[in-house]
């Protein structure tokens, strides 16, 4: 039972007449009043009141203390008060009980945070009382307990207040100084995490694009940033977009995905605050929060006050470098009027001059005292001052007069051409007030069109003497130019501007295939950009006839390089191949002629070898016939091909190769490997006649065993220089000491120095290798 409900002791006495008279009251009966007002007092109380042992135990709780928690007496008594505390306050009270309990102080008071049983808490401060024995022995403490939340609520909100307060402070001072969009982006973080008390924030803007875009961050991560990127809770074009919150994103209407991606990135709360400039939405500004969080409208409206700030704060650093960029725009502009190599001048609508830069004083001489404040229309030849009316009527109607070429008077009376450009000048109203004129000097340049246009009149008439088609084309292939000659030999006029490529009406290979004119050698030559040589062609006329020709397209080039066209020469070649028939005429009747001779001393010298009694005489008749064979071989070979001064080196092998083939026994293998390359026809004979000496030298002295005996040739070129080797089976010799013995040897080296070469033999294997230029020194 409390004590406040437990009756008072009588203090009545009752007489015999029947009088109620008040008794004197004995000590226990007062003492028992005592303690009965003191525990009412204890229990009800205004402050709630614990009684704790040396341990922390409470041993007796009133019943604000109760109310305050939400617990009963029961579940109080015996938990400790730390077991109470908010884990955060538990240090401090701890450690001041500590030294009560051991008498270092008798009374301390403390502010903290009691749990209540709801998971909620309040804030109490708490004036802990040591109550000890006559020997200063800790007995218990009585602790007295004042709910001190709406002070500490109101301290909070003060607090947050001030520092709103001083982030905006810090906020509008430190943009006054920034220089960069860059700093205003920092600076705003800075005050938005401050005053809004959050753990990150972003800015995105829109820019030039149609979605908002990351422009600063703090703490956010690519993946997060990419993933939300461009999303906004208000269309581009929204009247007083509001802010936009939520408290707690897992409880949110968010989208499933989209809380899956905030909650990967660990928010529990953001903001939407739109940042206006004019009127219009130009993005926003984020606070992020890693745990649910309520947002007050003090909150929101320091959100916005922010928002206006930044955008402030990017309008006027906007603004700052528009003035400075004019203003150097201007002081550009002035050094540029000032320094220009051209005249400019400015003019009223009357033609008043008023204003002269120091090139208008140097092109006409005049200084700027001078003429300002004077009628433009002096600076005019008597003849030309008709023309400042009309151009003053086209600068009121707002028309811009370009590169109108006329000419001007100097001061001193020398006239020069010159070329204006004018154009109307207006004040802020878009009113037309005047006209600004550049003048520029072109004396030089019309003198030197003219001398231009003297040059491609003297050049026609050069082109027109030359006694060979010549024509230009645009870089495009269309002809722009072509002679007297050009006509001749197609037999038609071509048409500037439309006919491409070639001035001919059709045009062929010299083995008669059609040739299109867009890969004519002069097509050729503009697509590659390079010149086309050693190239044929026919022409065919309209009237049938063809007439075949040598094209020398080269390609036209301008300063920089750039192919503008080109120019092509055709050559009549008619009487050259007349001739060339001639020539193949008569080297065929020469070759023919040559092939019956040698086949005849052939003949002579098998049938002298057949009838020779000495074996000395059919040796040296069988060399001769072998050597006139390989001549005849080589004379197949050169005099057999339209060009009569180069052969195939492979042709040339394998002809020399066959016959003397026909010369060596069945058992001997001549194994002619394939070469490649030109020869000229005057290394034919000696090369053949070398070539046929080294196989039957290779034959007679290597191939000792003739049922196993191969001999290899090889021609092969490199550096310039080519080879001729010949290699056997057999043991070789010393080249120096059958140089003087051995006729044929002889005759190798002879003809070796007439090519000019060098023989070199080497033994194992046994090779005689013969090195001599491709071409023939003169």
């Amino acid at each position: 039972m409390n004590f406040q409900e437990r009756p008072a002791p009588d203090l009545v006495e009752t007489t015999g007449a029947g009088r109620t008279v008040a008794a004197e009251p004995s000590p226990q009966d007062w003492l028992r009043a005592r303690d009965a007002r003191l525990a009412a007092t204890w229990e009800h109380v205004g402050a709630g009141i614990v009684e704790i042992d040396r341990e922390g135990r409470m041993l007796r709780v009133n019943h604000k203390i109760c109310e305050l928690t939400g617990y009963s007496a029961d579940e109080l008594l015996g938990r400790t008060i730390f077991q109470m505390t908010l884990p955060e306050d538990v240090d401090a009270d701890q450690a001041q009980f500590e030294g009560q309990r051991a008498g270092k102080i008798d009374r301390y008071t403390v502010e903290k945070r009691i749990a209540c049983k709801n998971g909620g808490h309040f804030w109490a401060e708490v004036a802990s009382s040591a109550v000890r024995d006559a020997d200063g022995k800790f007995l218990y403490a009585v602790r007295v307990q004042h709910d001190i939340t709406a002070r500490k609520h109101a301290e909070h909100e003060l607090a947050q207040r001030m520092a709103e307060q001083a982030a905006l402070f810090e906020l509008s001072e430190r943009l006054q100084h920034v220089t960069a969009v860059q700093e205003v982006y920092d600076v705003a973080l800075d005050a938005i995490t401050r005053a809004l008390s959050c753990e990150r924030a972003s800015i995105l803007l829109y820019g030039d694009s149609d979605a908002m875009r990351f422009v600063a961050w703090r703490g956010l991560s690519d993946g997060y940033r990419r993933a939300v990127e461009g999303h906004s809770p208000w269309t581009r074009d929204e009247k007083d977009p509001r802010p936009v919150v939520f408290e707690n994103i897992p409880a949110s209407n968010l989208s499933d995905e989209l809380k899956a991606t905030i909650a990967r990135e660990g928010i529990g709360a953001v903001a939407f605050i739109p940042i206006v400039d004019s009127g219009r939405l130009a993005g926003k500004f984020m606070a992020y929060y890693d745990a649910p969080h309520r947002f007050s409208d003090a909150e929101l409206e320091v959100a916005l006050t922010l928002a206006r700030q930044v955008s402030f704060g990017i309008a006027r650093l906007e603004a700052e470098q528009e003035r400075r960029a004019a203003e150097q725009g201007l002081l550009q502009l002035a050094s540029i009027v000032e320094t220009s190599d051209d005249a400019i001048i400015s003019k009223d609508l009357n033609g008043i001059i008023r204003t002269w830069n120091a090139s208008a004083e140097r092109l006409f001489g005049y200084t700027a005292a001078e003429v300002v404040g004077q009628p433009v229309t002096m600076l005019m030849p008597p003849e030309r001052v008709d023309e400042e009316p009309g151009i003053l009527a086209r600068i009121r109607a707002g028309e811009r007069i370009d590169h109108y070429e006329t000419v001007r008077r100097r001061k001193d009376g020398s006239l020069f051409d010159i070329s204006l450009t004018v154009s109307p000048m207006r004040d802020r109203t878009g009113r037309i007030v005047g006209a600004s004129k550049i003048a520029r000097d072109i004396s030089e340049r019309i003198a030197a069109q003219k001398k231009l246009r003297q040059n491609e009149q003297h050049l026609q008439e050069l082109m027109e003497a030359i006694p060979a088609a010549i024509y230009t084309t645009d870089a495009q292939g269309r002809i722009t130019y072509f002679n007297q000659a050009a006509v001749e030999l197609a037999g038609r006029t071509p048409t500037l501007g439309t006919d491409e490529w070639c001035v001919t009406w059709k045009l062929y290979w010299p083995d008669g295939t059609p040739l299109p004119h867009d890969q004519c050698p002069m097509a050729v030559a503009l697509k590659e950009g390079r010149a086309i040589r050693n190239a044929e062609a026919v022409a065919e006329r309209p009237d049938g006839t063809r007439i075949p020709f040598i094209p020398f397209p080269t390609p036209l080039r301008d300063a920089d390089g750039k192919v503008v066209g080109a120019i092509n020469m055709l050559v009549d070649i008619s009487e050259r191949r007349q001739a060339e028939t001639q020539q193949r005429l008569l080297l065929d009747e020469l070759n023919h002629r040559t092939k019956n001779n040698m086949q005849m001393l052939q003949s002579l010298l098998f049938t002298a070898s057949r009838a020779a009694r000495s074996d000395e005489a059919r040796r040296v008749l069988d060399e001769a016939s072998g050597r006139v064979a390989a001549m005849a071989a080589a004379q197949r070979v050169l005099y057999g091909k339209a060009d009569a001064t180069r052969f195939e080196a492979a042709e040339f092998l394998q002809a020399v190769c066959e016959t003397a083939k026909q010369t060596l026994p069945p058992s001997v293998s001549l194994q002619c490997r394939p070469a490649a390359g030109v020869l000229s026809n005057d290394i034919a004979m000696p090369l053949a006649l070398i070539l046929n000496e080294l196989i039957t030298n290779a034959v007679k002295h290597g191939c000792t065993n003739h049922a196993a005996c191969a001999v290899r040739v090889d021609l092969t070129a490199r550096d310039g220089m080519l080879e001729l080797s010949v290699e056997d089976d057999g043991e070789g010799f010393d080249l120096e000491s059958v140089r003087k013995t051995a006729s044929g040897l002889q005759l190798v080296l002879g003809l070796s120095r007439q090519l000019h070469g060098s023989i070199e033999v080497t033994r194992n294997p046994s090779k005689v290798a013969l090195r001599f230029p491709s071409e023939r020194a003169s």
